[in-house]
């Protein structure tokens, strides 16, 4: 997906940050590292596998089950040797552990002593993963290394930018794909079929990747819980829907939420989305390059307290390359005491939601930091949407 220099630059950009961490060798888990500096790309990690950087190798090596090995091949930029799998039967065994092969490759390579980084907080890396690990390199320290590989992804690359420009082009055809399907008497499910259908189409010149979350769009009183995806239970005249969605393009993820009444809205819920509105423009205003993530926090949190409105929870975060479960980079939030410091190529999920006992309102902007400001990603309408019904 990328040339070989462009691989090389974020290798040795993660050398220095392990350097900085005190680690000789780092045992990276998530996925969407190990293709952010492998190239390495499937449906895989649902069995254990890694990739190691050590600072006085010049290639990663990655390891994984034996059937995968010629994805690896495929999708990486590495030499055939570096490309290490373990036997089918170390798969949910009660015996073996991929990561007891781990251990013994790291120990072969003459890396058994060294200080080691381990991803403790990734969806991959299990406690039976470090348990093992620890078993199986008795004299090396596992360091936790926490999100180093994350936060040199923080910051993209012009071809990055691109993909995610195609990301964006495609999560508006799918917002669009479900403004156009919802309607009374429609099923919830065939509105995510339609989201499905344009997520995955994309365009005619570029197609469409599976996005690292389904759609979130729960309906009616359940919008004030953001994260509910959909039944089989058809709208009704009133509904009040909330829809989360993501486009991706070559696993880089740009996401965008809208909301949406079947018929007119309730003035509260009006009257929501206008102070939200608000809140949008002038914080996206203020945001630029030398700010911190809690400056931008802050001129939310004084427009809306005009209105007699608060929110806990943060503003947004960075998004990129991902997999499942989430499309967040686990980085910068924006939010109070995050004191990370803006640059241009960061881009961030803007994501100021309101909710409440009985209803909530989402509207997003997934925003591209600028050398002046911000750039939207996405060109869509964020009024609430009140369609008209019979």
């Amino acid at each position: 997906m990328f040339s070989k220099k462009e691989y090389k630059t974020r290798i040795n950009k993660t050398k220095q940050s392990m350097l900085q961490h005190g680690v000789e060798v780092l045992v990276l888990s998530n996925p969407s590292n190990m293709c952010y500096l492998t190239g390495y790309n499937a449906w895989s990690f649902y069995v254990h596998q890694a990739v190691i950087i050590c600072i006085d190798e010049k290639e990663p090596i990655w390891i994984g089950r034996g059937m995968d090995a010629k994805g690896a091949e495929l999708t990486t930029w590495m030499k055939p040797e570096n490309i290490i799998t373990y036997p089918d039967d170390y798969v949910q065994s009660s015996i073996k552990h991929p990561y007891d092969f781990i251990a013994e490759v790291l120990i072969e390579k003459g890396k058994g002593d060294r200080k080691i980084g381990v991803e403790l907080d990734a969806f991959y890396y299990t406690g039976k993963c470090h348990e093992r690990m620890m078993i199986g390199l008795p004299e090396a320290e596992l360091k936790d290394t926490g999100r180093l590989v994350s936060w040199v992804r923080l910051i993209k690359s012009d071809k990055e930018v691109d993909y995610m420009r195609k990301a964006a082009y495609i999560v508006k055809q799918a917002m669009s794909a479900a403004y156009e399907k919802i309607d009374v008497g429609v099923r919830e499910n065939d509105v995510a079929a339609a989201i499905y259908n344009a997520q995955i189409y994309g365009s005619d010149t570029f197609g469409g990747d599976y996005p690292s979350i389904v759609p979130m769009m729960p309906t009616g009183e359940q919008t004030g819980s953001p994260h509910l995806t959909w039944t089989d239970k058809k709208y009704e005249k009133g509904d009040l829907v909330t829809v989360e969605i993501a486009g991706a393009y070559r696993r880089y993820n740009v996401p965008m939420a809208r909301t949406i009444s079947l018929g007119k809205a309730e003035d509260r819920v009006l009257d929501v989305g206008k102070v939200v509105q608000e809140g949008i423009e002038e914080t996206l205003a203020f945001m630029k390059p030398g700010h911190t993530a809690a400056e931008v926090s802050n001129v939310w949190t004084n427009v809306i307290a005009k209105y007699g409105y608060t929110k806990e929870s943060r503003i947004g975060y960075s998004v990129g390359l991902s997999y499942p479960p989430d499309w967040g980079e686990h980085t910068i939030s924006i939010r109070k005491h995050d004191n990370s410091i803006l640059e241009p190529n960061m881009i961030f999920h803007f994501m100021p939601g309101m909710w409440y006992d009985d209803f909530g309102v989402s509207i997003t902007e997934s925003i591209l930091v600028t050398e002046t400001g911000i750039e939207r990603l996405t060109d869509f309408d964020r009024e609430i949407y009140e369609k008209d019904v019979d």
